[in-house]
């Protein structure tokens, strides 16, 4: 056979080898016998040996794996990949529809799509002109891992899509990877024959599947994925999830059989009552629905935090339970000296996971609960994921049950605890105790603060130990040569660590604020504060009257940042932090605005027909104008719609102007 009869063969077995993969693996309705699949995959293999120059990205026999890699690149995702927000009962099914409703003018109709949430591996496929050109992880949302030659190796992604006259030049899809139960069953037990660690669930087991450096492994291991949107719908042939998802079918792509369009709130929660049942019945695990609006145009307009969409939510199934044996407590201790009560378990499997410990919240927990060392008890895996004991099964006592006393001192430096009068916590108040010490740097080090790469948990504590950091600026003295000698360490993971510390000394107020741990200061308050003061110097000088004029910034926090500020060892830190290199640029402070309602303040009551009150408050801060939460006297302009309640009698009787929804939005042209 030529080269040029190769190439034309090659190009038919190619196209008959996807056809047929397509109806096997996604329609599952094959049309061929696997023997005569099994022959027309020989002969590609055979002329792509004879010709290896005509091999090309999509043809089948990539699927194998090719060598392995010495590590995973970064994926930049073009737009976030967010988290979804979770709910738990049907009543927060309405709060989620009432807060999108408040985004929307009344007159706007929902249609919803329920989605069986499947538990695997968020991933991203991007196609260019139907060739897939690189697969990667969500990651942290805004940069995963480049898996592309693992994602070729799952069966039911497409390496090509089936032609369209409407599809892009480039479409990013995203979906899930999960490994089947009953294949993760044989997993498993292939490695209970091999004496290899089992894997704690099909999760884990998809996840170190596609994280395998060497993608023959990943081939090996029979992954499926199941498409479930796309990262930017505009320029598609569609309107909404409902015209979606058919037309991602016709792409070759795998849609879940379960999605279901629904037009009211109440279809979509008899679709997770049905979910619920079938949960079991699956071949694949889901621990809940997810919940989406359908319209695109909606979805845009409804927006997203920094976080989460805020058009959809993850509806979780009620959490797994078992029975297990507490046989002790342990008490830890937090950053800011708060006192855990953890409950030590005869070990136990809960979902596929073993779990030795759960929480025990807190002293009023226990009490309330009436919890006794000895106890069998009710084991929760909250969310699916974080045991606590639920409650104690009395039946089962025999009499040797030991009552839970509550330390009167702190389990690491002796100090006498104390628990605030009406404050359910109780705290070590040293700050000088070893363990807040210790947590302290974990948090600073960590996600929650500047997310420093090499200092997790675990290294922290083995850097600790050996005394090379003794408090949260040691981080940024560490020498090479000292961290190198360590027990798992070696130069170039020192050297590697140390650019890492080097990289984070390049940070902003808010994560700083995020970072040291001042209680009641999250991401979300310290991007507040950052705004408003825009330096470090001035919020340190500030007062708890200026801080509670700071939309956002209640009596709790303001009391919690003055003290923190006033405390001397807290300011030497933050003196010590500068000095050893540490950058914190001022926040850029928005320009004053001139714009037409400069100098007006608005308040929104009742309902409006043609804005939501977020777009008419949005509207008013682009021309210059500031909105209210509340009535006051600084209240310039009160937009009355239907069924204004009392704010409208209020703002008659101190004067405000008052505008109906006509008047306002000729105001805003």
């Amino acid at each position: 056979m030529t080269k040029q009869q190769a190439k034309g063969r090659l190009t038919e077995l190619r196209t008959q080898l996807q056809k047929h993969a397509h109806r096997y693996y996604v329609l599952d309705d094959p049309i061929i016998s696997d023997a005569e699949y099994d022959r027309l995959f020989r002969e590609l293999l055979e002329l792509e040996e004879h010709f290896p120059e005509l091999i090309t990205p999509d043809s089948p026999s990539q699927r194998v794996g090719g060598e392995p890699l010495a590590a995973f690149t970064e994926a930049i995702h073009a737009v976030p990949m967010l988290s979804l927000d979770n709910i738990f009962a049907a009543d927060e099914l309405e709060d989620f529809e009432e807060r999108i409703r408040r985004r929307l003018s009344s007159s706007e109709q929902l249609t919803w799509t329920a989605e069986p949430k499947m538990d695997g591996l968020a991933v991203e496929l991007i196609y260019e002109h139907g060739l897939l050109v690189e697969g990667s992880t969500r990651g942290n949302g805004l940069v995963g891992e480049n898996i592309t030659a693992n994602l070729r190796t799952v069966r039911n992604i497409p390496l090509r899509l089936l032609a369209t006259a409407d599809l892009p030049a480039r479409l990013a899809v995203r979906g899930e990877v999960f490994l089947p139960r009953r294949d993760f069953a044989e997993l498993n037990r292939q490695r209970a024959e091999q004496d290899e660690p089992l894997f704690a669930n099909p999760r884990n087991a998809a996840a170190g599947s596609l994280r395998q450096l060497d993608p023959k492994v990943t081939a090996a291991r029979p992954l499926s994925f199941f498409v479930y949107g796309v990262a930017d719908p505009a320029g598609l042939p569609c309107s909404g999830l409902a015209e979606l998802f058919p037309w991602l079918q016709q792409l070759g792509l795998p849609v879940n059989p379960l999605i279901r369009f629904c037009r009211s709130l109440s279809e979509a929660e008899e679709h997770y009552r049905h979910l619920q049942q079938l949960r079991h019945e699956l071949d694949y695990e889901i621990d809940g629905m997810v919940i989406k609006v359908g319209n695109f145009a909606l979805q845009e307009r409804i927006g997203s935090t920094t976080r989460a969409p805020r058009w959809a939510a993850a509806w979780k199934f009620p959490a797994l339970e078992a029975e297990a044996v507490m046989s002790g407590v342990e008490y830890q201790v937090g950053r800011t000296g708060a006192i855990t009560p953890v409950a030590v378990l005869e070990p136990v499997n809960i979902g596929g996971a073993v779990v030795r410990r759960a929480a025990l919240h807190n002293q009023e927990e226990i009490r309330r609960k009436e919890l006794k060392i000895g106890d069998t008890v009710l084991v929760r895996r909250a969310g699916d994921v974080i045991p606590e004991v639920v409650k104690p099964l009395i039946e089962h006592r025999s009499g040797n049950e030991l009552a839970i006393v509550f330390p009167t001192d702190c389990p690491t430096c002796a100090s006498a605890l104390h628990r605030p009068e009406g404050e359910a916590v109780t705290r070590c108040r040293n700050l000088h105790c070893p363990a807040q010490r210790l947590q302290r740097i974990i948090w600073f080090a960590g996600k929650s603060g500047l997310d420093i790469e090499g200092l997790g948990p675990k290294n922290v504590e083995k850097l600790v130990e050996a005394g090379l950091i003794q408090d949260i600026p040691d981080i940024f003295s560490l020498q090479k040569e000292s961290i190198a000698i360590l027990d798992g360490w070696g130069e170039k993971s020192a050297e590697k660590l140390l650019q890492a510390v080097e990289k984070a000394k390049q940070t902003t107020l808010t994560k700083l604020l995020a970072a040291l741990g001042i209680r009641h200061v999250g991401e979300t308050t310290a991007e507040l504060l950052a705004n408003h003061f825009g330096d470090l110097a001035t919020l340190m000088r500030t007062t708890t009257e200026k801080l509670l004029t700071v939309d956002g910034i209640g009596g709790q926090t303001a009391a919690a940042l003055v003290e923190y500020f006033a405390n001397n060892g807290n300011r030497e830190l933050i003196a010590r932090l500068i000095e050893l290199g540490l950058s914190i640029p001022a926040a850029e402070k928005k320009p004053a605005s001139t714009g037409p309602l400069h100098g007006m303040i608005f308040l929104f009551t009742g309902t409006l027909s043609n804005l939501s009150r977020t777009e008419a408050e949005e509207r008013v801060q682009q021309l210059g104008g500031e909105a209210a939460s509340g009535i006051s006297k600084k209240v310039t302009h009160l937009v009355a719609g239907e069924k204004a309640g009392s704010k409208l009698k209020k703002a008659a009787e101190i004067g405000i102007v008052i505008l109906d929804e006509q008047q306002f939005l000729r105001l805003i042209g």
